[in-house]
């Protein structure tokens, strides 16, 4: 049986990744890791691939899930991105790191902030 933030960070991926197609991006990756990291989705739309950092929460009592990605955590997503980046890209591609935030809600439907560009690297 999966935990219940499994579940939690499950439905919110679906719920990133639908708008994101909604959005014009084309879905690459699901839970892509590189090495012992992991990035949520990587997408790619026109010549930027994206990777995607997916945050969902049900209260919103520690602030915006979007703004918990942190230092460490965006080291460890640099890391994966330079696994697939030398794996799989060609050198004609943008490179970004974007964060959506999920919040759910019981009542009525989610919230969804998209940062574009949330943080920058080197890959």
């Amino acid at each position: 049986m999966k935990d219940q933030r499994t579940v939690l960070g499950r439905a919110g991926e679906k719920i990133a990744e639908d708008y994101l197609i909604e959005e014009g991006y084309e879905i690459l990756h699901r839970r892509y890791r590189g090495g012992r990291k992991e990035i949520d989705l990587i997408a790619r739309k026109e010549r930027t691939i994206v990777f995607v950092e997916v945050k969902t929460d049900t209260s919103g009592h520690f602030g915006p899930p979007e703004t918990w990605v942190t230092p460490r955590k965006q080291k460890a997503i640099v890391r994966a991105a330079q696994a697939f980046v030398a794996g799989a890209c060609s050198a004609e591609n943008n490179y970004r790191f974007d964060v959506v935030g999920v919040l759910l809600h019981k009542s009525k439907p989610p919230e969804l902030r998209h940062i574009r560009g949330a943080f920058v690297a080197e890959v």
